[in-house]
């Protein structure tokens, strides 16, 4: 039985020794690692061109309608607010801007939840579902406020402040943790799409490596300088190389022009326009607590402080001009902001309300509301800007890996056909 088992063995042994067997053990190494190599290049492009497309069309403007959903709700309260100072029925264009945001977020909202499972969204404590379902309460305690402040009622200003508190504590941090949530997976799309190549440029130099170690066994064993089949074979791995390097380097620039030109600048200055609304709904909170607001002014200060912090940075970030001139807008709007900041605590102190409710909401150039409503216009803007630059980065991202992975996967198949049929014609002569 030994003798019966041993005899193919070195039978398959001889034959592997032959020039044959070496020829065609070599077909099939050198087609097995180009197919594999072409197979797991196409799908590694296909992965980044997904990542591309998500930032594209999810990640991208998720991470927007997040944003848009904080900065409404913010400046929905804030406009209640500063509406709430007035007394009786409500300036018309103020009334409208508050709607507006209400309506805004709400579709932001949408948007969100579309985008979502069911299960994200019905999940106990998860932002979606806090945003939901406290919504309606806020509207409902602000509408509350309203009519009672319209009949002259002292309890109106308690359930505005309820309403501020709720915002506060509930809405906006759900608002926030759903912005930090979508800018996240923002940024882990932008580490995807923008990944160096290294196993594929490997895989890549393997397959070129092989069809040298190829073409110098032919000539060793067949004497045959040139081989037809395999310089072809040669020149498609060469070109695959050439193509996925070239298209990925590319997209890896754009993408990363994308962060730097567009997702980095715009999640520096949200979060200055988060600072701004916060600290605008803290100045007339103070007021329409009516000498128990000092909880309200600390806010004020420290938000104010945050902003200056982020407009500082959001400087060295700004790589377009327009928004550069932006942000310098910002600054100077912020620092008039915080000399009629100075004007109204000092009316409010002295025990004048009515002249620091008038600074208050005031909407002319040098009035707290005017001046609000221009550093808020200023970063809107530059988001806007960067946001645009962003969306052209990641198309010019997405046209760069045009045709690769169709161009790939031929071109791995040349080179397997082409390997294959260049040792095959050498093989015949043996027959």
């Amino acid at each position: 039985m030994a003798i019966l088992t041993s005899r193919p063995v070195r039978e398959a042994g001889e034959l592997a020794r032959t020039t044959p067997g070496v020829l065609t053990a070599l077909a099939l190494v050198v087609v097995a690692a180009s197919l594999l190599a072409g197979m797991f290049t196409s799908l590694s492009v296909q992965g980044r061109g997904q990542a591309i497309d998500d930032l594209a069309t999810r990640s991208g403007p998720l991470a927007a309608a997040a944003g848009e959903i904080y900065r409404s709700l913010s400046d929905a309260d804030a406009t209640a607010s500063g509406a709430f100072l007035t007394g009786g029925l409500e300036p018309t264009a103020t009334r409208r801007r508050y709607e507006a945001d209400v309506a805004q977020a709400s579709n932001a909202l949408a948007i969100a939840i579309a985008a979502r499972e069911p299960g994200d969204i019905t999940a106990a404590g998860s932002p979606l579902a806090t945003l939901s379902q406290q919504l309606p309460v806020y509207t409902g305690l602000v509408e509350t406020a309203r009519a009672d402040n319209r009949q002259g009622l002292p309890l109106g200003a308690a359930y505005q402040r309820e309403a501020s508190n709720l915002m506060s504590t509930t809405l906006l941090p759900a608002a926030q943790a759903l912005y930090r949530g979508e800018a996240d997976r923002l940024a882990a799309d932008q580490d995807r799409a923008g990944s160096a190549p290294w196993v594929e440029v490997l895989l890549a130099l393997v397959v070129l490596a092989l069809l040298v170690v190829a073409q110098v066994v032919l000539r060793r064993r067949t004497n045959r300088v040139f081989n037809a089949g395999l310089l072809i074979a040669t020149a498609a791995a060469v070109v695959s190389l050439a193509w996925v390097l070239i298209a990925t380097v590319a997209a890896m620039s754009a993408t990363s022009a994308s962060r730097t030109n567009g997702s980095a600048q715009v999640d520096v200055l949200v979060q200055a326009r988060i600072a701004t609304l916060k600290a605008r709904a803290d100045e007339t909170l103070t007021l329409v607590a009516r000498g128990v607001g000092g909880a309200y002014q600390d806010d004020y200060a420290a938000v104010t402080r945050q902003l200056a912090g982020l407009l500082d940075r959001a400087k060295p970030l700004a790589t377009d001009t327009e928004v550069s001139r932006r942000v310098e807008a910002a600054s100077a709007d912020a620092r008039a902001w915080a000399t009629a900041h100075a004007g109204i605590r000092a009316a409010d102190d002295q025990g004048d309300y009515v002249t620091a409710v008038r600074l208050a909401t005031d909407a002319g150039p040098t009035g707290a509301a005017g001046i609000f409503d221009r550093l808020d216009g200023d970063l809107r803007d530059a988001i806007d800007r960067a946001r645009d630059t962003f969306g052209t980065e990641v198309n010019a991202a997405s046209r760069d890996l045009a045709g690769a992975v169709a161009a790939t996967t031929v071109l791995a198949v040349l080179v397997a056909a082409g390997s294959a049929a260049g040792i095959w014609r050498r093989l015949r002569d043996y027959r």
